[in-house]
């Protein structure tokens, strides 16, 4: 096992720990270094940087895929990994309502319903 590897895994128990062997599991008999890239460059070289702490990057990477629309599946484990890194589900909508000035209102729905999803499966609604 690689440094990298290592190291991004490290980041993922930390944010992310549920959903570590189902990733593996879906790409294991189609890409499975896909994978190891998604844990040895996202998570190894970009989570660990300096300048700014889990909290803020999970928070940053919900308003993107939300603003980015495309992936449903992602943005719903970012949701999750940002409860896991101490972010409020109020902090969780609030950057997702942002969006809708930048990436539209459909954008920020789509958001606003996974944001629901997770939260309803962590028994975490209504949200105050």
């Amino acid at each position: 096992m690689s440094d990298r590897f290592e190291k991004g895994m490290n980041i993922l128990k930390i944010t992310n720990k549920e959903i570590i062997e189902q990733m593996f599991d879906e790409l294991k008999d189609i890409s499975p270094d896909l994978g190891r890239f998604v844990v040895e460059f996202p998570y190894s070289e970009i989570y660990t940087r300096d300048g700014l702490d889990l909290k803020t990057r999970e928070l940053i990477t919900v308003a993107a895929l939300t603003a980015m629309g495309t992936a449903p599946t992602q943005l719903e484990h970012h949701i999750n990994a940002a409860l896991n890194v101490d972010n409020s589900p109020k902090e969780i909508v609030e950057a997702i309502m942002q969006m809708s000035a930048y990436a539209g209102f459909p954008a920020a729905i789509n958001g606003i319903n996974a944001a629901k999803n997770v939260f309803k499966e962590k028994g975490l609604l209504p949200v105050k």
